[in-house]
């Protein structure tokens, strides 16, 4: 914090992101703390990672430098320090920002949504909000599925991807759904959510901008197609490891409009050593080397 006038303290973005990224352990986002540690809570190279900026941006943040970070940004930050409402709300007005308004799509991530899903690292699990933008992944999502940190906010919309008549970056490489239950479920769950976020221009750009590109897309929202999400299965045609099937269910969190997308293989399986070899070699071939990049089918 800074003293004012007349010895009044008066409290930054950068004292606050300091407070909370202290407060945190490694742990507590599935990291491992090492012995003979002597940081106090996450270093600002884990933050920097978490929230998908760079580091030297982070510390021109903390230390007041760089004062007017763009609402993407500070909603990464929140969701990395695992804020609370009235703390994400309270960061948004440090930044001169107003906070997620009523009527809006929040891509907030609660604190204990967060905290499970660092312990449910082995799994693939993509965390998405109420119009299918991917918010927050597990690293065996990333490994199976490819990194989505390089991609636009854009990008990482499941529906545009689904719909989508160019390449889209939401999976690096190709996803084979068995079915066609999600397309429906999807254009229903947008429909839905124009009823609860009338004032979220996003989702309603989102909406217009697939009716016009997408034919499948405007004759499902035309028919008023509606559907639940069902368990299905998957094949996910990996570079390093071939074809490796997954069951996938969407898992809905009370009290919060996100949704939970959770691959699983049986125990003992090929898929699941597959799955294994993928996790444990962090998505590297042997050759160091990093598996192609973007692909041009991509539904998770």
């Amino acid at each position: 914090m800074s003293s004012g006038h007349n010895g009044r303290v008066d409290e930054t973005l950068g004292t606050a992101l300091r407070r909370w990224r202290d407060r945190l352990s490694p742990t507590d986002v599935g990291r491992t703390s090492r012995p003979g540690r002597r940081a106090v809570g996450l270093r600002r190279e884990e933050l920097a990672d978490l929230a998908g900026v760079s580091v030297d941006y982070l510390v021109r943040l903390e230390q007041g430098r760089a004062t007017s970070p763009s609402p993407q940004v500070l909603a990464s930050l929140a969701r990395a320090l695992q804020l609370r409402p009235m703390e994400r709300d309270h960061a948004y007005r440090l930044a001169g920002l107003l906070p997620p308004q009523e009527g809006t799509i929040s891509a907030h991530v609660p604190a204990g949504v967060q905290r499970m899903l660092a312990r449910l690292g082995e799994f693939p699990v993509g965390v998405f909000s109420a119009d299918w933008t991917l918010l927050s992944w597990t690293p065996a999502w990333a490994v199976l599925l490819g990194d989505p940190s390089a991609r636009t906010h854009a990008e990482r919309n499941l529906v545009r991807a689904v719909f989508a008549t160019g390449p889209s970056g939401l999976a690096a490489w190709p996803v084979q759904p068995e079915g066609d239950a999600l397309n429906p479920a999807l254009v229903a769950d947008l429909r839905t959510a124009l009823v609860d976020y009338p004032r979220d221009r996003g989702l309603t750009a989102l909406v217009a901008e697939l009716r016009s590109t997408s034919a499948e897309f405007a004759r499902l929202w035309d028919e008023g197609a509606v559907g639940p999400h069902v368990s299905a299965r998957k094949t996910v045609v990996h570079p390093q490891v071939g074809e490796v099937t997954c069951d996938c269910d969407v898992l809905t969190v009370p009290g919060c409009d996100v949704r939970l997308v959770v691959y699983t293989v049986a125990a003992g399986s090929a898929d699941a050593e597959k799955l294994e070899f993928l996790r444990v070699t962090n998505g590297v071939n042997a050759d160091g080397s990093s598996p192609p990049g973007p692909g041009l089918l991509s539904v998770p």
